[in-house]
């Protein structure tokens, strides 16, 4: 027990220069050591996450401001002035409407609570300042899922909980020591944790992003684009995000039949292929049939509407959309993880009745562009019996070409067809797919692009086939008469380890592999199935939480729609027990007082029953003078049983017996 506690519970105070005369000296700063230490960890692990995505200077300002006041704090100043602060909150302002453009938005937002933070402990003075200063790291704890909502996030944002409520602690007990506000700080987290359960299972979470505001709630898009140059698919081949996820009902399909398709490109400008619009339509304009593989879609949120399924889709849960060029739509764009019940027809045959006006658009080119392809196309294309024969006199031709596939291809010009079949003769997956689709067209053959992903890893752990960025991928359909579109896949003549064996088989250098891909990280993969394995499940059970899951979950434990009425009464009777189980406890804990306490109390009992009351804020000493004073017959033995009590309680630990003596003087205590 400190000294400070003791003068202040017995009452001990300073009068004219003796015990506690006239204060001299400089003065105490306003907010204790013991309390700003909790208060400075709350704000540090609120702050510090967000520098990941804050301009660097606003995180390194934020916590150089904390730093700043530890350093106060440590030496027992006093705060700045409030007049530098307001000049540091103007330069704050200004800082961020420079770096940012505007207020208003995420960033922004966040921004300028992190560095107000900082600024509002530096003025901290009342118990105000404190209580407003962990609102504030309770505030942007919750912005971190702005970012990110994964499973490390909400872990860090539970952790970052326990110093803010550390902090009310100190502030609600300020003589309690360090052990006693942690194991406080923890109880009241624990308790806590039902109740957080329990508003879980009853409001699923909203579909959609936390932030609303339209300028920047979708803002971040990564993944495949609806437009394709050269060198755009090879740059998502050094990411490993994860792009999708699917469960299948049985074995998976073969590599050769992990074709996941996206945008369909279609009109080309010499160097850039772009995607034409399609209508949609509620059903294929395909007839499925042949082998169907059922699985469980959980594509990542891209802001598009794209779903990215396995050739060919058929119907599926919930319904989606078909469009013209073999694609599948949702209703509205991914703006978050979402989950598809999909079937896929791989064998079935597709576009055989296709319109002229499709046909048209997928043979033209620009007049001026790749003149040394068109004239290999004239060559190849002169006295074939049909396009089939054209189609294998062009895939002879490039493998004889003998054309590599690398990860980091040269630039290329203008003419990058050209340039890449007869100088360069090096490229990716896009390279391949875009001269083959110059040759053909140049050849009259209807060409068109798909990009997508090829292939996939299976997780060992949880049996999921995971397919990332990159695995990103471009590949050509080939229009012939009677046989409808055929896909073509251009890559698979230079690099045919590729489509069996993923981009890590196909590069000969294992430089240009990412760190996940090489041969000699197979521990570090592991360590990544996982965790993946793990942050699925999180993903599936927690952030996928949706009024349709709760639905299911409630009509597994026999509380369906059908008795809704019942199901709220019982959860809500359930959340009333648990409020009063824990009301009953604390009581229980207000009432448990070791034997002095029990002692002093009925002593207290006996001098307020004779009319002298104590204060619950007097301490023994000062209560002693005011017995004296009431009862002057007794004051020597008020002041004896008051003094051996504040010996008892706030002295070195005494023998039992000097307890049992203190029983027997106030027992004995007989005032007339």
């Amino acid at each position: 027990m400190s000294v400070a506690r003791a003068r202040r519970l017995i009452g001990l105070r300073r009068r004219g220069g003796r015990l506690g005369g006239t204060r001299t000296g400089p003065p105490a700063p306003a907010l204790r050591r013991d309390q700003g230490a909790w208060l400075l960890a709350a704000a540090a692990m609120a702050i510090a996450p967000h520098a990941g995505w804050l301009p660097g200077w606003i995180g390194a300002l934020g916590l150089g401001l904390l730093g700043w006041r530890a350093l106060l704090l440590w030496r027992g100043s006093r705060p700045p002035p409030g007049t530098l602060l307001f000049a540091l909150a103007l330069a704050v302002a200004a800082g961020v409407r420079l770096e940012f453009g505007h207020f208003f938005g995420r960033e922004p937002g966040v921004a300028v609570l992190v560095l107000l933070l900082g600024l509002k402990l530096l003025e901290t003075r009342a118990a105000r300042d404190i209580r407003a200063g962990v609102l504030l790291c309770l505030f942007l704890q919750l912005a971190l899922f702005f970012e990110d909502q994964s499973l490390p996030v909400a872990a860090l944002v539970l952790a970052g909980t326990l110093p803010a409520l550390g902090a009310l602690v100190a502030l609600a007990d300020p003589d309690g020591g360090e052990r006693e506000r942690l194991l406080t700080a923890t109880t009241l987290l624990a308790q806590g944790l039902p109740f957080m359960l329990a508003l879980f299972v009853l409001f699923p979470r909203i579909q959609g992003p936390l932030w609303g505001l339209p300028a920047d709630a979708f803002s971040a898009r990564t993944g495949l684009s609806d437009t394709m140059r050269p060198g755009s698919i090879s740059a998502l081949g050094e990411s490993d995000e994860i792009a999708l996820r699917a469960a299948f009902s049985g074995p998976p399909p073969p590599p050769a039949q992990r074709y996941w398709r996206g945008p369909v490109l279609t009109r080309f400008d010499g160097r850039e292929w772009h995607a034409e619009p399609a209508a949609e339509s509620a059903s294929p304009s395909y007839t499925p049939q042949g082998e169907r593989i059922d699985y469980l879609l959980t594509i990542e949120p891209h802001q598009r509407r794209w779903l990215i399924a396995l050739e060919h889709p058929g119907p599926a849960r919930p319904p989606i959309r078909y469009t013209g060029d073999l694609r599948a739509l949702a209703a509205e764009p991914l703006r978050a993880r979402a989950r598809f019940a999909l079937g896929a027809y791989p064998h079935t045959p597709v576009g055989v009745a296709e319109a002229p006006a499709v046909l048209a658009s997928a043979t033209t080119l620009p007049a001026d562009s790749n003149p040394r392809s068109r004239r290999l196309a004239a060559e190849l294309a002169a006295g074939a019996r049909d396009h089939a024969e054209i189609l294998e006199r062009v895939l002879a031709r490039l493998r004889a070409l003998r054309l590599a596939y690398t990860l980091r291809p040269p630039l290329l010009g203008r003419h990058a067809a050209d340039e890449f079949l007869f100088d360069a003769r090096r490229g990716f997956c896009e390279h391949f797919a875009s001269a083959f689709a110059v040759l053909m067209r140049a050849a009259g053959v209807p060409t068109r692009i798909v990009t997508g992903y090829q292939g996939g890893e299976i997780n060992p752990i949880d049996g999921q086939l995971v397919v990332r960025q990159s695995d990103a991928h471009a590949w050509t359909e080939v229009w012939l008469q009677g046989r409808g579109w055929l896909r073509v896949d251009p890559t698979a003549l230079a690099a045919p380890e590729r489509i069996d064996g993923g981009l890590a088989a196909a590069l000969a250098d294992a430089g240009e592999l990412p760190l996940m891909l090489r041969a000699d990280m197979a521990w570090l993969r592991g360590l990544r199935h996982r965790w993946e394995a793990v942050a699925n499940l999180w993903n599936q059970h927690v952030l996928g939480y949706n009024p349709e899951r709760q639905r299911e979950l409630l009509a597994r434990i026999g509380l369906g729609a059908d008795r809704l009425a019942q199901t709220l009464g019982v959860l809500a009777g359930a959340a009333v027990l648990l409020f009063a189980a824990l009301y009953a406890w604390s009581l229980r804990a207000t009432r448990v007082r070791d034997p002095l306490a029990r002692t002093w109390e009925r002593f207290c009992a006996k001098m307020a029953a004779a009319g002298a009351a104590r204060p619950a804020w007097q301490g023994p000493q000062d209560y002693a003078e005011e017995l004296a004073t009431h009862f002057p017959a007794h004051a020597m033995e008020l002041r004896g049983i008051c003094m051996l009590y504040a010996r008892l309680r706030y002295g070195p630990p005494a023998p039992e017996q000097q307890l049992r003596i203190l029983h027997n003087r106030i027992a004995s205590l007989r005032l007339k």
